[in-house]
């Protein structure tokens, strides 16, 4: 009797290829993860934005989904822009991740889930596909390269997403629950925003604008705002916009800072309760470094105190090879292609640097990093760098990021109020 086991198709019994008789072929699977993949990208980017903008972005999406379905059966290239797509739409997936986490059940949240499971699928199929019949070392140095070639674009992609594609972010706290008697504000950008914030009016002629850090609201930033008013300041807390009850889209590489904080320095301007040159900026990470960019164009800003600011530009990241070799540069190669990615992706422009920023500027700057993150006190020195003279660098001990005043709360308000003293 010939034998006919792995060749029938009856119940129980393998077919040819050592697949279950109840398992789609690969090639099925595939192509069906690359149409949930691009359905769900083009569901994310179709979303918001000008109408011609909806339809160019999804009919790119469409068109790139279609060649994919249409090659991810053939072996070598074909397969190979498979787990290409199924390994950028992964990255795509961490970039939307936060959506997932806060943003409830809703059409980015639910589109993003069935992206995340597309590109896992497709990415894993595609490289079994392409490396089937291969030698056991060439297998392992094949997945290697698959999760080399993922955790690169997670690098690149992610980042970028996440700046352009901000979750919801909610207010917290409110001034009242710390005493402090605030003004509900909403102020208007020169590019027509509406941003939401809080004024704590001033008791001794000066005022600060106040700005959190990334994915965060003014609630955020209470803190800070409770040490200030209580030595006199005026404080006025924005939410970014696209952020808390502002409007607009937001953008968490802070580049619509300078024009956000510019419309905060004009509303403190024109209040009686603030004396003409007494203005400064104190912010935290994201704000910290919009503060330090808004200095550099705005010559009312007379002092600045930012804390955790690192990067909002490539250039920003030029020490890393100085600092850490081979392996710095490599980051700045990444970080390159990551910030010119993010330009692609916003309406914004990208910024000056923020040392070019402190170079344009008059005001005095004071750099707070903290002790426990080492490359703070680095890009803190880095950015100094542009004018020595203005510029303070005072490292935290044992503070992570922007936990200076958490950490060290007499210092904290002894050093960023003395600062402010001297300079306003």
């Amino acid at each position: 009797m010939p034998d006919t086991a792995g060749t029938s198709t009856g119940a129980g019994r393998s077919r040819p290829d050592g697949r279950a008789p109840w398992l789609p072929a690969p090639d099925t699977v595939r192509r069906t993860a690359a149409v949930g993949l691009g359905a769900a990208v083009a569901v994310l980017v179709g979303v918001d934005g000008s109408p011609g903008w909806q339809v160019a972005r999804v009919a790119a999406v469409a068109a790139w989904t279609v060649l994919v379905v249409v090659v991810v059966e053939r072996d070598g290239w074909g397969t190979l822009l498979g787990a290409a797509t199924g390994a950028v739409g992964l990255a795509v997936t961490v970039g939307f991740a936060p959506h997932l986490l806060r943003g409830g059940l809703t059409t980015t949240s639910a589109a993003t889930a069935v992206l995340g499971v597309s590109s896992v699928v497709l990415l894993v199929s595609s490289t079994r596909s392409l490396l089937r019949g291969r030698r056991l070392p060439w297998r392992l140095v094949g997945w290697a390269a698959a999760l080399l070639g993922s955790v690169l674009a997670v690098l690149v992609v992610a980042p970028a997403v996440l700046a352009t594609n901000v979750a919801p972010t909610e207010l917290g706290e409110t001034p009242e629950g710390r005493g402090l008697r605030a003004l509900d504000v909403t102020i208007t950008t020169a590019d027509g925003v509406d941003l939401a914030g809080w004024y704590v009016p001033s008791t001794d002629g000066a005022a600060v604008v106040l700005r959190h850090g990334a994915g965060s609201t003014r609630s955020d930033v209470l803190d800070q705002a409770e040490v200030l008013a209580r030595h006199g300041y005026g404080v006025l807390m924005l939410d970014a916009r696209g952020h808390g009850a502002s409007g607009g889209r937001a953008m968490d590489f802070g580049w619509y800072g300078d024009a956000d904080i510019a419309a905060g320095t004009s509303f403190l301007a024109q209040r009686a309760d603030v004396e003409p040159g007494r203005i400064g900026l104190v912010g935290m990470s994201m704000g910290g470094e919009e503060a330090i960019g808004a200095a550099g164009s705005d010559p009312r800003v007379r002092a600045v105190v930012a804390e955790g600011a690192t990067a909002r530009t490539a250039s920003d990241k030029d020490w890393l090879s100085d600092e850490h070799g081979v392996r710095g540069a490599l980051q700045e190669q990444i970080e390159r292609l990551q910030y010119g990615l993010t330009d692609l992706l916003t309406s914004a422009s990208p910024p000056r640097s923020l040392r070019g920023a402190v170079e344009a500027s008059d005001a005095r700057f004071l750099l707070v990093a903290a002790g426990e993150v080492a490359d703070e006190t680095a890009s803190a020195r880095h950015i100094a760098s542009g004018a020595p003279d203005r510029v303070e660098v005072w490292t935290v001990p044992g503070a992570s990021h922007t936990g200076g005043l958490a950490t060290a709360p007499q210092e904290w308000a002894r050093r960023v109020v003395g600062f402010l003293d001297a300079h306003l």
